[in-house]
């Protein structure tokens, strides 16, 4: 299979050149280069669950988690291990490669950072690989989460550099960079992208995605969200994102980081199967299976795989009869 040569220097103009293709050509650039690295028809599955659920001292204002926003969502202790491990082995079943956990903290203790890593190790076992989400991270913390054997930590930059003071106050745009250094740092693969619909404009959209491409390495994993409306926060009445917007937002993130997997994440309730169908063409080729995402409604699993079936479609853990010339 061949591979396309990365980049790490992107410029805003030649990004928002990107943007401005006719759609048949960028979904056409992005199909060559998404054929050029992965099986065009193979989608990565992840599970995520929350762990920790509210009271987050955090303001984003997307979040029902936040402590700030009145949302109705009660707040939850930390999961047991057995029920975590119970939920892994759910998501195994139904065809997840990857179990996801999140939880709502600022950051961990290292009280907390010890169950945590406990989870990751029961995880492991079960011959799954491994996600956090918790928050900001130390250098000692992402070391240890290392050497508890995690594969992924997920941090998302959410928007561009400068629209970002008016989604989140409580911590800055270069917290989000340092955690993320912090977690390359210790050898661990990084899952970072945005969201869409918080009332950015287009060119926010591009700086999200040259930021993301010009880091020292590409995130290994790029979820691209769209806003789930969540009543009680402060963008519950933001604006929709339009459709083809939001698939040139995929399309464009497949060309400047051609070897990471860019996951369709949240947001998937409110697409049609024929969205869906042209994100994948566009070149995502990562899903959460499940009927939640963290707190908001996610596709059932079953769903999801008849839409595979009528678009042609495996995961990574189902046997495959694409030839190696459909690939290339």
């Amino acid at each position: 299979m061949s591979t396309t040569a990365l980049r790490h220097d992107w410029t805003l103009a030649e990004i928002q050149a990107l943007y401005g293709l006719s759609f048949n050509d960028l979904l056409f650039q992005a199909q060559t280069v998404h054929r050029a690295n992965f099986d065009p028809n193979e989608v990565q599955v992840s599970t995520l669950l929350s762990i920790k659920t509210g009271a987050c001292p955090e303001d984003c204002g997307y979040c029902s988690q936040s402590a700030r926003h009145q949302t109705g969502l009660e707040r939850e202790k930390l999961m047991s291990l057995p029920e975590v491990v119970a939920a892994a082995q759910a998501a195994k079943d139904q065809g997840s490669t990857r179990f996801c956990m999140g939880a709502a903290w600022r950051n961990p203790t290292d009280k907390s950072l010890d169950k945590v890593i406990d989870m990751i190790q029961a995880v492991r076992d079960l011959g799954m690989e491994t996600c956090v989400t918790l928050g900001m991270l130390s250098a000692e913390q992402s070391a240890r989460l290392s050497e508890a054997g995690l594969d992924y930590y997920n941090h998302n930059l959410d928007t561009s550099r400068e629209f970002y003071g008016q989604v989140i106050s409580t911590r800055t745009f270069d917290d989000r960079l340092d955690t993320l250094q912090h977690v390359r740092d210790a050898g661990i693969k990084v899952c970072s992208g945005g969201i869409l619909g918080l009332g950015e404009q287009p060119r926010d959209r591009a700086r999200l995605l040259q930021e993301l491409a010009n880091l020292p390495e590409h995130p290994e994993s790029v979820p691209i969200n769209q806003l789930v409306p969540v009543a009680g926060t402060p963008l519950y009445d933001a604006d929709q994102v339009d459709s083809l917007d939001f698939v040139r937002t995929i399309a464009v993130a497949r060309i400047l980081m051609p070897q990471s997997y860019v996951r369709l994440s949240a947001g998937r309730t409110e697409m049609g199967d024929e969205m869906q169908a042209l994100c994948f063409m566009a070149g995502a080729n990562s899903i959460f299976y499940g009927e939640r995402l963290l707190t908001t409604d996610n596709p059932e699993a079953d769903q999801d795989r008849q839409l595979f079936d009528r678009l042609g479609l495996h995961s990574q853990a189902e046997p495959t009869s694409v030839s190696a010339a459909a690939v290339t």
